[in-house]
C-alpha cells in the first residue's frame, strides 16, 4: 500500500517563499467575482430597502467585500446620502456600514 503524504512530503525541501507562495495560490482560488446587476435588479433592490426603512423590517444583505459575498441580517437604520452608504444595524446590536456600490442583493427576511 502506497502511503503519499502529499504536500508535506515535498515542503521540507522547498524554500520558505515558494511556500508561502503555494499558500498564496490556493487563498485565491477561492476568490469569488463580482456579480453585475442590470437595471430591473437595481430597481427591486431599491424598493425593497424602501419600504425596510418605511416598515423597519429585517432585510437580507449580501455585499461584495475583500473579494467575497458577505452576508448581512439585520434593520436598516438610515441611509447616509453623502457617503453612499447604508447604516444597518444587525440582531446583536451592531452597526454596519454598507457601500451602496457594493450590494449586490436586498431581500426582506421572510423571503
Amino acid at each position: 500500500m502506497i502511503r503519499d503524504r502529499g504536500r508535506i512530503k515535498w515542503t521540507s525541501m522547498m524554500l520558505p517563499e515558494h511556500v508561502k507562495l503555494l499558500r498564496d495560490w490556493a487563498q485565491e482560488d477561492t476568490y469569488e467575482e463580482r456579480r453585475d446587476l442590470d437595471e430591473q435588479q437595481l430597481e427591486e433592490m431599491n424598493m425593497a430597502i424602501g419600504e425596510a426603512m418605511e416598515t423597519g423590517s429585517a432585510v437580507n444583505i449580501i455585499y461584495y467585500e475583500n473579494r467575497r459575498h458577505q452576508l448581512l441580517i439585520g434593520t436598516i437604520h438610515y441611509y447616509n446620502e453623502l457617503q453612499q452608504k447604508l447604516h444597518v444595524v444587525d440582531r446583536f446590536d451592531e452597526a454596519h456600514y454598507v457601500r451602496l456600490a457594493d450590494i449586490v442583493d436586498v431581500r426582506t427576511a421572510g423571503e
